[in-house]
C-alpha cells in the first residue's frame, strides 16, 4: 500500500510539472499577441505598436477622437493621427512655443497677447502661460469635444489649470473665420492644427492669403507667426528631393508660403518619437526696417550664443528652465541646424500654398 502511494504521489507530481510547464508555454505564446495600434506616417512606412488600452473612442462634428495607451503612454488620436503622446508632448509643444517667444523678448518685446489656433489639447496654452508676460492668451479651436475628451482623460496636457486661467479665453469656432473678422492684434500668433490633410478642417489656416491676412494682426515691432510645419526627416526620403507628384511632406511650401509674405522666415525641428520622426515647426516676422540684411537676422537667431537662450528663459518663464523638458540654450542651437540634406530639400522646393493651390500631407 505504501509502494502504491509513492507511485500516486510521483504521478501527480509528474502531472504537476507538465501542467506547470503547459502552462507557461500558453502563457508565452499569450505574450506574443496583442491588440495592435497601426498608424500610416508615410506612404510605404507604418508605426506598429501594442495598444494597452482604450480609454474613449468618440466622433465629433469633425473628426475622429480616440485617447489610447501604448508604447507611448496615453495619447490623442484623431482620424487616425497621433497628435500628442503621454512620452514627447512636452517635446512638441515646447519646440512650437518657446523659442518665438524668446524671439520677442530678445527684441525688448516680451509677448503679452497670444493667439492660438487650434490647441486642443490645451498643452500648448499651458507652455504660452508659462511666460510672465503674458496679459492675454485667446485660443480659438473648431471641435469642443476634443477639448472636453482631453481635459477629462489628458488633464496632464493642461486642462483646468488653463481653462481657469484669468489670462485665458477659449472660443469654440473656426480659427480661420474667427482671425479674419478680428480687429484685434497679437505678438505672438501660433498655429497648433491638424495637418493639411485633404479632408481636414485646418487646410486653409495654411494658405498665402491667411498668411498675408495673419501678418496685418500681429503687433509691431516683434511680432512673430509660428505654426507647426509637419514632418520633416534630417534624412528626406528620395521622393522628397526628386519628384515633387510623389512627395507629401509640407515642410518645403510652409517654409515658401511663408517666404512669400514675411521678410524672415526660419525653419527648425525637433525629434518627436510618437509622430515616427523628425518635425518641423517654422517661424516668421518682419526686418525692422527694409534695408536689414534679412539673412543676418534670421542666422542671429538660429545660432546665438546658447547662454543667451537661457538666460531669456530665467527672464521670461515662471519657474526657469526646471520647468522645461526639452528647451534651452543647447537644445535651441539643435533645432535650428537643420541636416545639409533636409536643406537641400527646403532649397528644391518652390511649391506655394494658395486658396485654389492646397498642398495635402500624406
Amino acid at each position: 500500500a505504501a509502494t502504491r502511494e509513492r507511485e500516486r504521489r510521483n504521478n501527480n507530481n509528474n502531472m504537476s510539472d507538465e501542467n506547470k510547464k503547459g502552462g507557461s508555454d500558453i502563457e508565452d505564446q499569450r505574450a506574443k499577441t496583442a491588440f495592435l495600434f497601426r498608424e500610416d506616417v508615410k506612404p510605404g512606412l507604418r508605426l506598429e505598436m501594442e495598444l494597452r488600452k482604450i480609454f474613449i473612442s468618440s466622433e465629433s462634428e469633425f473628426q475622429k477622437i480616440d485617447v489610447i495607451e501604448t508604447y507611448f503612454g496615453k495619447t490623442l488620436v484623431t482620424d487616425g493621427k497621433t497628435q500628442s503622446a503621454e512620452r514627447d508632448e512636452f517635446a512638441y509643444h515646447e519646440s512650437l512655443v518657446h523659442p518665438s517667444f524668446l524671439r520677442c523678448a530678445s527684441t525688448g518685446n516680451p509677448p503679452k497677447s497670444v493667439f492660438i489656433g487650434g490647441g486642443g489639447e490645451l498643452a500648448t496654452a499651458r507652455e504660452v502661460l508659462r511666460h510672465k508676460s503674458v496679459e492675454r492668451c485667446v485660443m480659438v479651436d473648431i471641435d469642443g469635444k476634443v477639448i472636453d475628451v482631453c481635459k477629462q482623460y489628458l488633464p496632464e496636457w493642461g486642462g483646468e489649470a488653463v481653462v481657469s486661467d484669468d489670462r485665458f479665453e477659449l472660443i469654440i469656432g473656426d480659427a480661420h473665420k474667427w482671425m479674419m473678422e478680428t480687429e484685434e492684434k497679437f505678438d505672438v500668433i501660433i498655429l497648433d492644427i491638424s495637418d493639411p490633410i485633404e479632408a481636414g478642417p485646418g487646410i486653409m489656416l495654411y494658405t498665402k492669403e491667411f498668411y498675408e491676412h495673419a501678418l496685418t494682426r500681429l503687433n509691431m515691432p516683434g511680432g512673430v507667426f509660428v505654426t507647426q510645419s509637419g514632418t520633416a526627416d534630417s534624412v528626406p526620403p528620395p521622393h522628397a528631393l526628386g519628384d515633387r507628384v510623389t512627395d507629401t511632406s509640407c515642410y518645403g511650401p510652409i517654409h515658401n508660403t511663408l517666404r512669400a509674405v514675411f521678410d524672415c522666415v526660419v525653419p527648425y525641428s525637433t525629434n518627436i518619437p510618437s509622430f515616427g520622426g523628425d518635425w518641423g515647426f517654422t517661424m516668421a516676422f518682419q526686418a525692422s526696417s527694409a534695408e536689414d540684411d534679412k539673412t543676418l537676422i534670421e542666422n542671429e537667431w538660429k545660432f546665438p550664443q546658447p547662454e543667451v537662450i537661457d538666460t531669456l528663459i530665467e527672464q521670461q518663464i515662471e519657474g526657469g528652465a526646471a520647468k522645461l523638458g526639452l528647451y534651452d540654450g543647447i537644445s535651441h542651437l539643435s533645432m535650428f541646424a537643420l541636416t545639409k540634406k533636409l536643406r537641400e530639400m527646403l532649397k528644391n522646393d518652390t511649391r506655394v500654398m494658395t486658396r485654389d493651390n492646397p498642398v495635402f500631407m500624406y
